[in-house]
């Protein structure tokens, strides 16, 4: 068994009738797990056109869900509140749209779904990296970002009020600034000791 025949990829051979060494895919089979059966679910397509509801409900595990999957690989380039002014944006990649735009507050969610699948633009598809269940959960997450920067006060649960600062004993920092110290502390440069020169101890 140490020496046995074998085939090179695409070499002839003489064992089957065409000479092929590869052997074609058996017609109509699926590999296990890939039957995507559900179209809309794996495309956010109805027919041609982008579809608008979501495939499954939509709870706070989903919500968690698609922000941390957003935060991972979206916010880099769209920024966590999604105004297209992420980190590398910053560093000079090509600057993404808003998604508080006009346009893409109207545009169906199967259209996000479809972008994150198949890419747009200069954005690659993230078909490989994200689960389609987790591209739909972040398609919500999207439309939550919206709505939390155009709410109204109609939009809140009767017998709750909209924060306007962190809670007891949360500290908020500053945004970073990428482009060089600005706050007032880091601008004012040293000054020396009142007296002039060091003091000795």
């Amino acid at each position: 068994m140490q020496v046995q025949p074998y085939q090179r990829p695409l070499v002839e051979s003489q064992f089957y009738p065409d000479h092929r060494s590869e052997r074609p895919i058996i017609s109509g089979t699926v590999a296990r797990g890939h039957l995507e059966a559900d179209t809309y679910f794996y495309t956010g397509k109805i027919g041609s056109n982008d579809g608008d509801y979501m495939p499954f409900p939509v709870t706070s595990e989903v919500m968690a869900r698609g922000q941390q999957r957003f935060n991972i690989y979206c916010a880099p380039c769209h920024s966590e509140v999604g105004d297209g002014n992420g980190m590398i944006v910053q560093r000079g990649f090509k600057h993404p749209p808003s998604y508080h735009i006009e346009r893409l507050r109207r545009a169906p969610i199967g259209y996000f779904f479809d972008v994150m699948t198949n890419g747009f633009g200069a954005m690659p598809d993230y078909s490989e990296q994200v689960s389609a269940a987790d591209r739909w959960a972040i398609a919500a997450y999207i439309r939550a970002l919206q709505l939390s920067q155009h709410a109204i006060q109609a939009d809140v649960p009767p017998g709750q009020t909209v924060a306007s600062t962190p809670p007891p004993g949360v500290f908020v920092a500053p945004a970073y600034d990428t482009q060089g110290a600005t706050s007032a502390i880091a601008t004012v440069p040293p000054q020396p000791p009142a007296g002039g020169g060091e003091q000795k101890q």
